[in-house]
């Protein structure tokens, strides 16, 4: 059990964090969205797990293209 704690916690800090960006977007709790993704991963054999990644990859870019520069020199 110790082991799964380990592994939830380093996955919701150090993971891409789409489910809560897009529940603070929804105006909602992160844990539905996180349910939708994983049954819809499991019911749809994998289609679920794959939107998650694109949505990490685009949230990502959207992060790179529009992070606010305080200066020249952060280019």
């Amino acid at each position: 059990m110790r082991i799964a704690h380990q592994v939830r916690h380093r996955l919701e800090r150090h993971g891409y964090s789409v489910c809560s960006r897009l529940a603070e977007r929804l105006g909602m709790r992160a844990k539905p969205v996180r349910l939708f993704f994983i049954y819809t991963s499991f019911f749809s054999l994998g289609i679920g797990f794959v939107l998650y990644l694109i949505l990490a990859f685009w949230l990502r870019l959207k992060d790179l293209i529009f992070a606010k520069r305080t200066s020249v020199f952060d280019l």
